[in-house]
């Protein structure tokens, strides 16, 4: 393939600016909406909610636009001189840190409010929920501060001579290289999909148990009652939201496993080798979970579908005004 252009090369090189061009302004909008209008969340549901918007939005910004973008678009990239290369990780995956981590709160909080009653009141709390993102985000930013030191701006002797590139120092310990990749392996990747898969699993045991125990009493379910269609409601957005984060991660997740045991020292630009590619659409996959969240609540929560209609009337017919929503109607999913 000498002289020929991979196909990953352009389909990357379209597929992160239209990835942006999707994902910012629906995060944006998603903020918005959770931010101005009653969707008949908790506070604690909607701060998570506004939370993982906002870390989404910088994830789009830092990694995709600032980093794959301009890799792709830009010969000499600002963040590949200093003092931008030492900072960049920590701003990159501070951001995305931030962004799994408030998913795996999410779905703790959601776990606690649908199967525990005497936790729920202590923990599924507005002031709770803040005290959470503070904590989730400023940890997030502090376990990137090692990348500080693991990231060297150097001149390039390959591809464009003379330019400069932002490389791992090889002057660095292996030990430093490889304990700085499994932990940020084992943070965003091992961690966040054993609490995710095993609190959904519990739920979902909880929701089966609950059912038998129903047709036990014999209990009549021709129609269910509205706290129970509100509990569905809640299970699925929880599991929508969880699940579609795992599922979205866990081939990027396979693919650095893979590359961090068995190919470390392989070049990672040689597309001819299988795991580059299948390592690269791992990233797209992943990196396609910071701007789907909007579309995700749009299919499985009816207020919200329609707070989004709303929404986008509005900005189509600016001159006629949209009903005003009474700020005193109840909000009744997620209080379980």
């Amino acid at each position: 393939m000498s002289g020929q252009e991979h196909w990953m090369l352009p389909l990357q090189r379209a597929f992160y600016p239209f990835l942006a061009i999707v994902g910012i302004p629906s995060n944006i909008v998603t903020f918005l909406i959770f931010w101005r209008r009653n969707c008949m969340l908790s506070k604690s549901s909607t701060y998570y909610l506004m939370a993982i918007s906002v870390a989404d939005t910088l994830v789009l910004i830092l990694i995709v636009v600032m980093e794959m973008v301009l890799k792709f678009h830009v010969e000499e990239p600002f963040w590949s001189k200093d003092p931008w290369c030492s900072l960049r990780d920590i701003f990159n995956y501070g951001a995305y840190n931030a962004s799994t981590w408030l998913v795996v709160t999410f779905t703790a909080e959601r776990f606690i409010a649908i199967n525990n009653c005497s936790l729920k009141a202590r923990f599924c709390t507005p002031k709770c929920a803040v005290i959470t993102i503070t904590l989730v985000c400023s940890c997030s930013h502090l376990c990137a501060v090692p990348y500080f030191w693991s990231n060297k701006s150097y001149f390039n002797r390959s591809a464009h001579p003379g330019t400069p590139v932002c490389i791992y120092d090889p002057h660095l310990p292996g030990f430093y290289v490889r304990g700085l990749v499994w932990f940020q392996t084992a943070l965003v990747y091992i961690v966040p999909f054993v609490v995710i898969f095993t609190l959904n699993g519990l739920t979902l045991r909880q929701i089966v148990l609950s059912n038998k125990v129903h047709a036990a009493a014999g209990v009549r379910r021709q129609a269910p009652s509205h706290f129970q269609s509100q509990k569905r409601k809640s299970v699925v957005l929880l599991i929508t939201v969880s699940m579609t984060f795992a599922l979205l991660s866990i081939t990027r997740f396979v693919t650095q496993i893979i590359l961090r045991s068995a190919h470390y020292e392989i070049d990672r630009t040689d597309y001819t080798i299988p795991i580059n590619v299948a390592a690269d659409i791992g990233t797209m996959l992943d990196l396609t979970n910071a701007s789907f969240n909007m579309y995700l609540y749009a299919c499985t929560q009816s207020k919200f579908r329609k707070e989004l209609v709303d929404c986008v009337k509005k900005a189509i017919y600016p001159c006629k005004s949209c009903k005003p929503l009474d700020p005193d109607y109840p909000s009744t999913i997620f209080h379980l």
